[in-house]
């Protein structure tokens, strides 16, 4: 498959409604960059991150970082992908996959989201806008897929939330558009937002649960799922790369100490701040925990009424979203 197939291929979300076709998607594309790229570029400060330079087919752009320790290969991924289909099958079934399967969870998930983004990083440079809403759009509806395949009911829509006064009358409704509204048995479990990153966006997700569990007078989960934090950063010297962190620890912590903390903050690419700071490492996980664990423990909690909130639904994969 040629980078202009591929670019056509990413850019069209119509060929992206099931998990088959995102990995299909993401096993031709790394079979082309086996052999068809100009250079892969080592970061120069974080080693483990490489960018991908297109030829002329691409306009010898360069792509975002991605994390060699997270990335498969095509051979790799050919097996993993394999694997990956087989663990999700023992979670819809209520079984526990080995603990030695939680990277293959993690990098499976990055691999294949990370190709889609790299693929749109070869468009020209004045439809990256249209590239980043792609991109986020795409993530948004493989996580949602995802959780589906677990034969969990999620959707993304916008809720018409009632606001009563103190005696229980409705004053007004308020509408509140999310990526993930996860339910079980008529009762909304837990809302999410699902973003490739937490830049200019962190904020808004400890704002949405504070206002919205205010405005309900509940206490329903709120979650985040984010793909990575890094972004690339132009060295002093000429094609030289290095990577700089968009997650702003302290914003964090203020909103997680003085707000209300979050019920899971999951990442595939997780930040080193984040697994050796005392107060980050409590509340942020890498994305397996998510699947093996705290979907489940969640949908066990006691949710909100269906039938209190109105829910309209929005294309799968067609929302608001980022890079």
């Amino acid at each position: 498959m040629s980078l202009a197939d591929l670019v056509a291929h990413a850019t069209d979300k119509e060929r992206f409604h099931t998990l088959e076709q995102y990995i299909a998607f993401c096993s031709r594309y790394l079979e082309f960059v086996e052999t068809g790229l100009q250079a892969r570029i080592v970061s120069q400060n974080e080693v483990h991150y490489q960018f991908f330079q297109y030829r002329q087919d691409g306009s010898f752009n360069i792509s975002r970082p991605l994390n060699s320790l997270l990335m498969y290969d095509a051979a790799t991924f050919a097996t993993e992908a394999a694997q990956f289909t087989q663990t999700l099958e023992q979670l819809k079934d209520g079984e526990q996959p080995s603990d030695d399967l939680r990277q293959n969870i993690i990098r499976t998930i990055y691999t294949i989201q990370q190709s889609i983004g790299a693929a749109l990083d070869a468009l020209p440079a004045g439809m990256s806008n249209q590239a980043r809403k792609v991109n986020g759009d795409l993530f948004e509806r493989f996580i949602r897929l995802l959780i589906v395949s677990l034969n969990v009911d999620c959707v993304s829509g916008t809720m018409q939330v009632p606001v009563k006064d103190s005696n229980g009358a409705e004053l007004f409704k308020s509408s509140y558009q999310h990526d993930l509204l996860i339910s079980k048995d008529a009762e909304l479990k837990i809302i999410g937002s699902i973003k490739t990153s937490s830049k200019d966006r962190i904020d808004k997700v400890f704002m949405d649960k504070f206002l919205y569990n205010r405005l309900t007078d509940t206490a329903l989960p709120h979650i985040a799922i984010f793909l990575n934090d890094v972004q690339r950063k132009k060295t002093r010297r000429e094609n030289e790369y290095g990577v700089s962190a968009t997650f702003l620890p302290g914003h964090f912590k203020a909103y997680t100490i003085k707000l209300n903390p979050l019920d899971g903050v999951y990442y595939c690419d997780i930040r080193p701040n984040m697994v050796s700071d005392e107060l980050l490492s409590q509340h942020i996980k890498t994305i397996d925990h998510f699947f093996y664990s705290d979907l489940w423990e969640l949908l066990n909690r006691h949710g909100q009424n269906l039938e209190e909130i109105a829910i309209e639904m929005k294309e799968n994969g067609d929302g608001e979203n980022d890079t």
